[in-house]
């Protein structure tokens, strides 16, 4: 009878228990990821998975988002167009996520944006921004969180060379030879002959490219006392190089990408800028200082000077799904992405905000940085310039 009564009372614990424990782990927030974490050109988006995996332990070790934790599906598309694809509509249709998230070369954006069109699911870039972001008419299902803004990158950029220049100015212009990089020196040539500024010449490279003396020594030829380039930080940075080994003496403004403030310290060159719209860790805001302890805590495969991008994008992530009734739907997370305004809390000049026309931003903030070798450290150049979006 004793032995009854025991089991009684342990069924009925364990049914408390049951009853009482929230649904977390089978209960979760379903998030898909097809990225270049590995193959040709994926430095600058696998640090995009630390970001995520280090953002989103610290939600769920917290008790999740209203209750739920969040599960991030990571597929690694080696950049591979087929395979993104592939992953895409896998994540989709299988495992029923309701947000799918892309950080690949933008050769794979086109097979990706045709499943989430043919599923109605919402997209975030974690790459380079498309112009289907932007407004008048944004995509319904596009949105992006990153740094890059092509047709307004070079907005900030050529009016800070004529300023910074302060005088007789000749101007070189780089590019790789794909479409975004191309596209945007093309833009960035009409802004300055906009402006008078008298273009001495315009180099496109080839990808890959192993050495850039030879681009370096046609851009030297040429005569100019300013070289602007907008492209991967490899074409941007070993051309740069190359014209220094050259002898050539001139300023020179690339866009920064995640490596930049790595490099401006190796590199120690008081004439080389770089601009972009996140702030470098150098500034020491306290949301730097909460990311590196927190990639140094979970020994963080890359730096945690290059985990920015990644961590903007999880902060916008966590503010939509607090905003998604439980159960979430695609609908509900494309709703709430319409209605978004995030803080990025010093990682950027200004919030992020989307509605339902606009996925990108209402304003972009731009700054440039510089090394200076008197203070031994990396500086402001220009401090945050708003480029409105529209």
């Amino acid at each position: 009878m004793l032995k009854k009564s025991l089991f009684g009372m342990i069924i009925s614990v364990s049914l408390i228990i049951i009853l009482f424990t929230p649904a977390f782990a089978q209960d979760p927030y379903l998030i898909g990821v097809t990225m270049g974490v590995t193959g040709a050109g994926s430095e600058p988006l696998a640090p995009v998975k630390d970001a995520l995996d280090i953002y989103f332990k610290e939600i769920n070790a917290k008790g999740g988002i209203n209750g739920h934790p969040v599960k991030i599906l990571i597929e690694d598309n080696l950049n591979e167009p087929s395979r993104a694809a592939t992953q895409a509509k896998q994540l989709v249709t299988q495992n029923q996520v309701v947000l799918l998230i892309l950080a690949s070369l933008s050769s794979c954006y086109a097979p990706v944006v045709q499943v989430v069109e043919q599923y109605n699911v919402p997209l975030l870039f974690l790459g380079v921004c498309p112009p289907e972001v932007y407004p008048p008419k944004a995509d319904p299902n596009q949105y992006c969180s990153t740094a890059f803004g092509i047709k307004f990158d070079s907005r900030f950029a050529i009016p800070f060379i004529r300023e910074e220049a302060k005088g007789p100015l000749k101007l070189a212009l780089e590019a790789m030879n794909v479409p975004l990089s191309r596209n945007e020196i093309d833009w960035a040539e009409e802004l300055a002959k906009g402006m008078g500024i008298e273009i001495v010449d315009k180099v496109v490279t080839p990808p890959p490219t192993v050495d850039y003396t030879p681009f370096a020594t046609k851009i030297k030829g040429s005569g100019p006392n300013w070289v602007y380039t907008y492209g991967p930080w490899g074409m941007e940075v070993r051309t740069f190089e190359a014209l220094r080994k050259l002898g050539w003496k001139g300023k020179y403004l690339a866009y920064g990408h995640i490596q930049a403030e790595d490099e401006l310290r190796r590199l120690k060159d008081d004439d080389f800028y770089v601009f972009g719209t996140n702030a470098f860790f150098s500034d020491n805001t306290g949301t730097h200082k909460r990311i590196k302890e927190v990639s140094e805590k979970e020994k963080t495969i890359y730096p945690y000077t290059q985990l920015t991008d990644g961590w903007i994008g999880s902060t916008v992530i966590e503010d939509v799904l607090k905003r998604v009734s439980w159960p979430p739907t695609p609908e509900k997370v494309r709703e709430a992405m319409n209605q978004t305004k995030v803080d990025t809390k010093g990682l950027k000049g200004g919030p992020i905000t989307w509605t339902k026309d606009n996925h990108y931003r209402a304003v972009s903030y731009y700054r440039a940085y510089k090394w200076d070798s008197k203070k031994n450290r990396i500086v402001i150049a220009k401090d945050w310039t708003p480029v409105e979006v529209k």
